[in-house]
């Protein structure tokens, strides 16, 4: 009978000292396949720059716009900017969540194509729409499309929880970059549930 994933990735994880407490603190995550890449990318937009608390509330709300349920990119398209602007979206991200619409819709994208590509195809795919950054992206590879290493050096959360766990210095942006990438290169091929657990650790902090 095959290991689980969990014990798998918990085995390979805790070789590494530092992050091994971190471990132990949560129950074990499991990645998830979801559907409808559109919306999830939509989501992953209105999250930026935002709790984790008030990101939920803002895209509860949008999906209110559709009666609960998540619309096709035509109908984002075809909601008023004013509507959208109206769930506490700024200027800025209702007119990155058109663009990601706008995108799909001319590039006839649907959850398919996604599955087929690498992580850096769908970077690559992906990050040429206006507000699409790399960090957007890598979220949408963790939590939609469940890969498991996907490392979000960018992410100030992730930063900040391994300059506490490994003692780097937080203010040498460049030098802290650099020192996150060579200690996560020893989690691979699970960084994803390394992040996940380092979220959690700074979440508790």
């Amino acid at each position: 009978m095959p290991a689980k994933i969990t014990d798998v990735y918990y085995e390979h994880l805790s070789k590494d000292k530092k992050l091994l407490p971190l471990l132990d603190t949560v129950e074990p995550y499991i990645l998830k396949k979801r559907k409808n890449i559109c919306i999830r990318l939509c989501a992953s937009i209105m999250s930026q720059q935002l709790s984790t608390k008030v990101a939920d509330v803002i895209f509860g709300r949008f999906l209110e716009l559709y009666d609960g349920k998540e619309p096709t990119p035509q109908q984002i398209l075809d909601t008023p900017f004013d509507k959208l602007r109206g769930i506490g979206l700024s200027n800025a991200k209702v007119s990155y969540v058109q663009n990601v619409a706008q995108y799909v819709i001319e590039h006839k994208v649907d959850d398919k194509k996604f599955y087929k590509m690498t992580n850096e195809e769908v970077i690559e795919f992906l990050t040429p729409i206006k507000g699409v950054g790399r960090w957007t992206v890598e979220m949408l590879l963790m939590f939609t499309l469940g890969r498991e290493d996907v490392f979000a050096v960018d992410d100030l959360g992730i930063q900040q929880a391994m300059a506490k766990v490994y003692k780097l210095d937080a203010t040498d942006k460049k030098g802290l970059r650099e020192k996150m990438l060579k200690i996560s290169a020893k989690w691979a091929p699970y960084r994803t549930y390394a992040c996940f657990y380092l979220w959690k650790f700074k979440d508790t902090k």
